[in-house]
């Protein structure tokens, strides 16, 4: 799964992480991908920003249920680079990868959907 939006829309990340929770809960290995926008979903301060309301939970707590059932979250390095974001201001639990590691991950006939 990618998710390029965060800050742009809420409701974008949101969606996206409630699927890959419904994903990992179907007992999927599930990826998620975070480019463009996206990048934000895994720094703290800004999804704890975003909360759509109901029936949905914060992407915060989406973001750190995803992560605790075993779920990997990888974050486009030349996108973290063009928002002066670093690794040590991703949460824990989330990889620093460029794009070859989502295309390998494909490569094996893993399904995407995009947010």
């Amino acid at each position: 799964m990618t998710i390029t939006h965060c800050k742009t829309d809420g409701d974008k990340a949101t969606l996206g992480f409630v699927v890959a929770n419904a994903a990992q809960g179907s007992e999927k290995e599930t990826l998620v991908f975070l480019s463009s926008d996206g990048v934000y979903c895994a720094v703290p301060e800004e999804m704890a920003k975003i909360n759509e309301g109901g029936p949905f939970a914060p992407l915060k707590d989406l973001v750190e249920k995803f992560i605790k059932a075993g779920g990997k979250i990888y974050v486009c390095t030349p996108c973290m680079k063009k928002r002066g974001i670093t690794e040590n201001d991703l949460i824990e639990g989330a990889t620093p990868a460029g794009g070859a590691a989502l295309v390998e991950w494909l490569s094996n006939g893993s399904p995407s959907v995009a947010y």
